[in-house]
């Protein structure tokens, strides 16, 4: 399964990377992160430090942000390391992104600990919990691709547009079928009637007379 935004970095830079690493030894790297800037991670520094991390990134950013701190600390992973967190949930925002970040973690030639929770991929149990992740994962996609879709599907029974909103107005449109059919009008010809492009023409036409068309998928 593919990791989405935590995919290796350029091959000039995994060198270097690779390069630093043969300096050091293996260490443990802690993360903690807390969703506003007027929450403290003082809870998550504390268990930290207790478990003997001594590099320890923070973050003050919602879930679903961007997480820079959390790029450059993943971007830095040598062979041997162990990232740390307090709780899953301080790492990812979802099953799926946690996923990523693990097999990011994996393909570093690192491991990942949670204080909080049972999972320790330096493990044998912990390596098996990372499957059973990503196969909960993949059910997650299901369950989303699924809902998706029966919402678009209700949402069209009820005559309500899913997608980008629509140039013309249903008069416009049927309009550009009549003259269409009337085989004196090109799609230039309408786009420059209509004051729009011709691929939104060639949409309206096909949406009535080609519906099964490839270009509206």
């Amino acid at each position: 399964m593919g990791s989405g935004v935590w995919g290796r970095s350029a091959p000039c830079s995994e060198a270097v990377r690779l390069s630093l690493c043969l300096l050091r030894f293996s260490m443990k790297k802690g993360y903690a992160r807390v969703s506003t800037s007027e929450q403290e991670t003082t809870l998550q520094l504390n268990a930290l430090k207790r478990a003997g991390v001594r590099s320890i990134t923070q973050e003050k950013r919602s879930g679903v942000a961007t997480r820079p701190q959390l790029q450059k600390l993943m971007s830095g992973l040598c062979p041997g390391d162990t990232v740390v967190v307090y709780k899953v949930d301080r790492l990812a925002r979802s099953l799926i992104d946690l996923l990523g970040i693990l097999q990011r973690i994996e393909a570093a030639g690192a491991s990942f600990q949670s204080l909080t929770e049972p999972i320790d991929t330096s493990t044998g149990a912990g390596r098996m919990m990372m499957h059973m992740l990503g196969a909960f994962a993949e059910f997650e996609r299901g369950l989303i691709r699924e809902r998706t879709m029966a919402g678009q599907r209700a949402a069209k029974e009820k005559g309500v547009h899913c997608g980008r909103p629509r140039t013309l107005t249903t008069q416009q449109e049927n309009d550009i079928n009549r003259l269409y059919r009337q085989g004196f009008y090109s799609l230039a010809n309408l786009a420059q009637v209509f004051d729009c492009s011709p691929s939104v023409i060639k949409r309206t036409i096909y949406r009535v007379q080609k519906p099964s068309s490839s270009s509206l998928r």
